[in-house]
């Protein structure tokens, strides 16, 4: 038997105001589309902008059912926008914005599991990493300057 370690690194800003100007643009615009978000539910608001590498931006907010488990996340209403309508662009970055109506979120807010795998099939798919930025409502943003940092186990075709 035999130990192994998994380690992930993150680059932490303590603001938006921190990001390049091209990142803010986006969180603006993530922030922005989680207002819109239908979450009668869980009153938990999330916001996701993705910039493609045609430099498209493709928004999506989370999207709730009353029967739960046919309601969608943001990340993953926007990144099968992106992969529907943008099919052989890459994707270069992705920012998240979460918050509950209750307070005001603080800390950064990571992709739920399901959103991570979703995610893991694109980057492994373009061969090239997605940077990812998440946060709350203000306050300090996470980067991650792939998938991997978040999901380093990853299920992925080659196990099929």
């Amino acid at each position: 038997m035999k130990n192994i370690s998994v380690t992930s690194s993150f680059t932490v800003f303590d603001s938006v105001d921190e990001l390049a100007s091209e990142v803010k643009d986006l969180m603006v615009q993530a922030v922005a589309v989680r207002k819109k978000a239908y979450a009668p539910y869980s009153k938990f608001r999330v916001g996701a902008a993705i910039l493609l590498d045609n430099g498209k931006v493709v928004l999506g907010s989370n999207q709730e059912n009353a029967a739960y488990p046919s309601g969608l996340c943001a990340e993953r209403v926007a990144i099968f926008h992106a992969g529907a309508i943008y099919p052989e662009a890459k994707i270069l970055k992705m920012v998240i914005s979460a918050t509950a109506d209750s307070k005001e979120t603080t800390e950064p807010i990571p992709p739920c599991g399901a959103c991570r795998q979703s995610m893991a099939e694109y980057e492994i798919r373009q061969e090239v990493p997605i940077e990812i930025y998440f946060m709350g409502a203000v306050g300090k943003v996470f980067k991650s300057d792939s998938l991997k940092n978040l999901l380093p186990l990853m299920f992925d075709k080659n196990f099929l």
